[in-house]
C-alpha cells in the first residue's frame, strides 16, 4: 500500500502542476495577494494575504475540483461520484461537478452546518448525513462506493486534486518570488502539501509553517512521531481543521519538508476571523483565518520578513460570526 502512496505523490509534481495551471487558469481568476499596511505594522514584518476565500465556493479547494472535472473519463462520468466533506471540498466537487453535468453526492457529518448543506444543493449535489464526524463519514463513503459503483473522490489520494490546489502556489511566486515564509491551515493536509511541492520545486529555502488546532493536531502528532496517528474526536470551531488524521499523500508530501507546525487554542482560532474583519475587512471562517492568528502568535520569527498567510476560505454561518464577535 505504502508504493502505491508513494506512487501517487511522485505523481504531484511540477510538470502536472503546470499542467494544472492552463486548466485552472481557463476556469477561475488568480487570487489577490495583498500587502495591508497596517497588518505589516503590527507584526514587524512584509506581510501578504493571499485571499483563496475569493475564488467561487470562497475556498481554495475548487482549484483541485476544476483540474480533476477536466481530466474526468468517462467512466466516472457515467457513474457520478462521492465525497466526504464538512463543507468546503464538497463545495468545491458540487460547484466543478455541476459545471461539467456529473451528478454528485455530498456525504457530511451528522449536525452539519444547513448554511453549507444548502450552498452544496444549490450546485445541484445530494447531500448525505452520516457519520458522528469526518472520520466516520469517510468510513461510510467507502461502502457506498462499494454497493452503487459512484467513485469516490477521495480528497488525499487523487494527485489530480491536489497538482490543482498547487496553482495557488505558483500564483505567489509569480507576485512575490522572494517570499521567505508561508502560513497555511493543515486540515487533511492538501493544501500544505500542495503548496509544499511547489516550494520544492522553485524556492526549498522558503519556510512553509503549517497551522493546526489544538484539539486536532493530527499531522503535528504525525510529524512529531514520525508516523500516521489518528488524534481522538473533538471538538473545535475551526471546522476545516477538524480532521483526526493527515491524508496519505500529503503526509508522504509534508513530512520531510515544512519547518515548523503551530497549534491554536481555540480562543486563538475564533480571534483569527476578528483580525481578518479588522486588518483585512475580509470574512474568513475560523480555519480560514488560522494562518493570521498563527502569525500573530509567532511575530517573533516573522520579524523582518516576507511573509505570505493563507486565507484559504470564507464559509462561515451567521450564527458563529455572531458568537465569535460577541465574545471579542
Amino acid at each position: 500500500m505504502l508504493n502505491l502512496y508513494e506512487d501517487l505523490a511522485s505523481q504531484v509534481n511540477m510538470l502536472e502542476i503546470f499542467k494544472a495551471r492552463r486548466i485552472v487558469e481557463d476556469a477561475l481568476k488568480p487570487t489577490s495577494l495583498t500587502n495591508y499596511k497596517r497588518l505589516s505594522d503590527a507584526l514587524g514584518a512584509c506581510v501578504y494575504i493571499k485571499h483563496e476565500n475569493h475564488l467561487p465556493t470562497n475556498s481554495f479547494k475548487v482549484r483541485g475540483a476544476v483540474n480533476f472535472m477536466a481530466r474526468i473519463s468517462p467512466e466516472i462520468q457515467r457513474s457520478g461520484i462521492v465525497v466526504a466533506t464538512r463543507g468546503n471540498h464538497g463545495l468545491a466537487v458540487a460547484w466543478a461537478a455541476q459545471k461539467c453535468g456529473v451528478f454528485c453526492n455530498v456525504v457530511v457529518p451528522e449536525g452539519n452546518d444547513p448554511e453549507v448543506s444548502a450552498q452544496i444543493i444549490s450546485y445541484g449535489a445530494q447531500v448525505i448525513e452520516r457519520g458522528a464526524d469526518f472520520y466516520e463519514t469517510q468510513d461510510y463513503c467507502e461502502e457506498l462506493s462499494e454497493k452503487t459503483g459512484y467513485y469516490y473522490l477521495r480528497q488525499g489520494s487523487e494527485p489530480t486534486l491536489m497538482t490543482g490546489i498547487a496553482t495557488m502556489g505558483i500564483e505567489i511566486f509569480e507576485e512575490l518570488p522572494d517570499v521567505e515564509i508561508i502560513l497555511i491551515p493543515i486540515g487533511g493536509g492538501t493544501g500544505c502539501a500542495a503548496l509544499a511541492r511547489v516550494c520544492q520545486g522553485i524556492n526549498p529555502d522558503v519556510k512553509l509553517i503549517g497551522v493546526q488546532a489544538e484539539r486536532m493536531p493530527s499531522f503535528y502528532e504525525s510529524w512529531r512521531q514520525g508516523k500516521k496517528v489518528i488524534v481522538p474526536p473533538a471538538a473545535t470551531a475551526a471546522d476545516g481543521l477538524a480532521a483526526r488524521t493527515v491524508f496519505e499523500i500529503p503526509y508522504l508530501l509534508l513530512k520531510d519538508v515544512i519547518h515548523d507546525v503551530v497549534l491554536l487554542s481555540e480562543e486563538e482560532l475564533q480571534e483569527g476571523v476578528r483580525l481578518a474583519l479588522r486588518y483585512t475587512h475580509n470574512l474568513a471562517e475560523v480555519a480560514g483565518a488560522a494562518a493570521l492568528s498563527a502569525a500573530f502568535k509567532i511575530k517573533d520569527q516573522l520579524a523582518g520578513k516576507k511573509v505570505v498567510a493563507v486565507m484559504t476560505g470564507g464559509n462561515i454561518s451567521v450564527n458563529r460570526l455572531t458568537a465569535i464577535l460577541s465574545a471579542s
